[in-house]
């Protein structure tokens, strides 16, 4: 209990977007394990073969959004998790502008032409770019205390 006595009251801001993200990511995953039922491309296959499935773009494109956004999550949970001691509420929001902004990268990219996955979604980088401030804030206040 004492490292909680250590964090921000408002920490719970950033624990509750992390664990939003959680649930945007579960909600990914059943979107991809329908679209395999769908396109037909079954495990272990990662990814679709146009040769042997005429829908081959459309599955991949579904499974690419949810991969990216794997890709991308321990960059999130860090910036998140470290910029959200120095800045909780800020680092908060700009944690719900990226999550907002997945959710729509992986509507964009799931209608199977990829570029749509911009639309919204590449706002995202932007929301990186605040969390990178407050943690890049949070390292400076360390070592000038």
């Amino acid at each position: 209990m004492a490292a909680i006595q250590l964090l921000p009251s408002q920490y719970g801001y950033v624990v509750l977007v992390l664990v939003l993200y959680t649930f945007l990511n579960f909600w990914m995953a059943g979107q991809v394990g329908r679209a395999r039922k769908k396109y037909k491309v079954f495990y272990p296959n990662l990814y679709a073969l146009e040769s042997d499935n005429k829908d081959a773009k459309l599955f991949n494109c579904v499974q690419r959004g949810h991969q990216n956004s794997l890709e991308m999550m321990p960059l999130f949970f860090m910036l998140m998790i470290l910029g959200g001691i120095g800045h909780p509420c800020l680092t908060a929001s700009f944690g719900v502008l990226y999550v907002v902004c997945r959710f729509f990268y992986f509507k964009g990219y799931a209608t199977g032409v990829p570029e749509k996955r911009l639309t919204i979604g590449k706002f995202s980088f932007l929301a990186l770019l605040g969390l990178m401030v407050c943690t890049i804030s949070f390292g400076v206040k360390l070592l000038r205390h």
